[in-house]
């Protein structure tokens, strides 16, 4: 039963951690292709062209998106908690 749980456990924290990251890294993606399509066909290679505008939309994106990362980590925690008395025997 014990390694059922942890697995399932690991299973869960890799699922949380995916959901938790797509937000956030979809857009960075976005924009840094973007951006490298923009430098390729001006042959700009300024390296702070390409850092901050990718900054401002992980800001962004975490502007908008860092509650609902947030519930859904706290809701992860709270279950892994609630789960502690059972495991304890």
């Amino acid at each position: 039963m014990d390694q059922d749980y942890f697995i399932g456990v690991a299973q869960q924290a890799l699922w949380i951690l995916a959901l938790a990251t797509t937000p956030i890294l979809l857009p960075a993606l976005v924009a840094g292709l973007i951006l490298g399509m923009v430098q390729a066909a001006t042959s700009i290679n300024e390296q702070t062209l390409s850092f901050v505008p990718k900054l401002i939309v992980v800001g962004i994106a975490l502007a908008i998106f860092g509650g609902a990362i947030l519930v859904l980590l706290a809701d992860f925690t709270r279950d892994i908690f609630a789960r502690i008395p059972d495991l304890v025997r």
